[in-house]
């Protein structure tokens, strides 16, 4: 499934930057220069590679809608000076692609997640990073971009792997808990965000197809879909309601207050960290809140 995205790349002057600052290769002994599409990866491969890497993450600002994310000439800049790119792919990030192809470099290495799962296609959900048991192989594939071209600090990365993915072990212990004591029960989301984490806990989203896909494509769900949404949480057939905070709509406003109202937990999910947060505390936090909500 595509995010709607609406982007105006002014790239015109991205050429000159990338031109003024060579082919991307970095000094001896400098910290590898790695751009990830957002500070989910970010975050993922500056623990991998530590003080390794110099790691720039283009989607950042925890108060932002991804889905009307806007790059500038600053990202294209420091696009120009990587030379390890992190991107989700699946139609998520498609302004990586934008911002690599006007700064070309011979010797940079790409690593898109999707590829790395096999996940692509027009109704795949692109929300990677929230599917808890492919943690471990999406840190593999960025710990893998980083030994390739950075191949002299290559047992650090592998180790920054391992300490990563040990990490990861509160998260699905957590997980383990949820699907134990809720396994089955209903839920529903504004958009998917969360999806393939609600998948690893054993709940059931019931929000119906035409409403969630409309918001993420930031069109309007069909009066069918909203009286679908409405339905669930007048006859309380969902125990959550899982709301994306990021990026608000009048509709989604109302569906929220509606869920409030009718006295059903409102979850607040997000599609970038917070600030000040790393992506474990995020996660974790996330689930807890997820718990408690569904132990009510």
């Amino acid at each position: 499934m595509r995010m709607r995205t609406i982007l105006v790349l002014a790239v015109m002057t991205i050429p000159l930057l990338a031109a003024a600052c060579g082919s991307g290769t970095s000094p001896a002994g400098s910290p590898l220069p790695v751009v990830a599409s957002t500070n989910v990866y970010g975050d993922i491969a500056g623990q991998i590679g530590g003080a390794h890497v110099d790691v720039t993450s283009v989607l950042s600002d925890p108060n932002a809608d991804p889905h009307l994310f806007e790059p500038g000439t600053r990202n294209g800049l420091a696009v120009s000076k990587a030379r390890v790119l992190i991107e989700n792919g699946v139609g998520y990030d498609d302004f990586m692609g934008k911002l690599a192809n006007a700064a070309p470099s011979s010797d940079r290495v790409v690593v898109s997640i999707g590829d790395a799962l096999g996940v692509d296609g027009h109704d795949a959900n692109p929300h990677l990073w929230y599917d808890l048991p492919m943690l471990p192989k999406i840190a593999a594939a960025i710990a893998e971009g980083l030994r390739t071209a950075d191949p002299t600090h290559a047992d650090a990365y592998s180790a920054g792997l391992r300490r990563f993915t040990a990490s990861l072990a509160p998260l699905q212990r957590e997980a383990r808990a949820i699907r134990a004591r809720f396994a089955g029960r209903a839920v529903a989301y504004t958009e998917p965000i969360p999806g393939y984490l609600l998948d690893a806990l054993g709940l059931r989203n019931l929000a119906p197809a035409g409403f969630t896909r409309a918001i993420e494509n930031g069109s309007e769900p069909s009066p069918q879909a909203v009286a679908g949404m409405d339905e669930l949480i007048r006859t309380h057939k969902v125990a959550a309601l899982l709301y994306n905070s990021q990026a608000v709509s009048p509709i989604t406003a109302r569906v929220r207050s509606e869920s409030e109202a009718a006295e059903i937990p409102v979850v607040g999910v997000t599609e970038t960290l917070p600030a000040g947060l790393d992506f474990q505390t995020w996660q974790l936090r996330q689930m807890r809140e997820l718990e408690r909500a569904l132990a009510r």
